[in-house]
């Protein structure tokens, strides 16, 4: 497991830690944000744009949309760099 440091600033609360599992053997990782409440499984053969749009939409549901934005490209970053 990883942990990454996003500094995302979510109205008046700070993203700090992303957490990064790789499970070679399913092809898949898993990304979770404590602070916001929020995880999801991420396969490995998943487009870049598709997995950044998926990842805003979802994290919009817990954060404010800039913040989603900019988180979902640090997590893009992270999986397809591992």
């Amino acid at each position: 497991m990883k942990i990454r440091k996003a500094n995302v600033m979510n109205g008046e609360t700070l993203i700090t830690d992303v957490f990064l599992h790789e499970n070679k053997k399913q092809f898949y990782t898993l990304v979770a944000v404590p602070e916001l409440e929020w995880s999801m499984l991420i396969s490995f053969e998943e487009e870049k744009q598709v997995l950044a749009d998926k990842l805003k939409s979802s994290l919009a549901k817990n954060a404010q949309s800039d913040a989603a934005e900019e988180l979902s490209l640090k997590i893009v970053q992270w999986v397809t760099e591992m």
